[in-house]
């Protein structure tokens, strides 16, 4: 495994140092957090990155309720069940 760091600028990925392997990989991408004012743009990054439109933990809290029972075995299964 080989992590690298990059920014997204809603268009590609630009990494913040050179990738040394050769040939396809399939990849993981995980946005960790979003780049502050305060990073300096680099000349290889095209655009700074638009965060309006990522979705944020916790968006839904308190619009979804779980009944209390949620984990309870269901009457319908019963048969299946030793």
């Amino acid at each position: 495994m080989y992590a690298v760091e990059a920014i997204y600028d809603g268009i590609s990925f630009k990494p913040k140092q050179p990738i040394f392997v050769k040939g396809q990989y399939e990849v993981i991408i995980t946005f960790t957090k979003p780049v502050s004012q305060t990073v300096e743009k680099n000349s290889r990054f095209l655009v700074e990155p638009d965060t309006s439109n990522i979705p944020m933990l916790g968006k839904w809290n308190g619009e979804i309720e779980v009944p209390d029972d949620f984990n309870e075995p269901l009457d319908e299964l019963k048969e299946y069940m030793y």
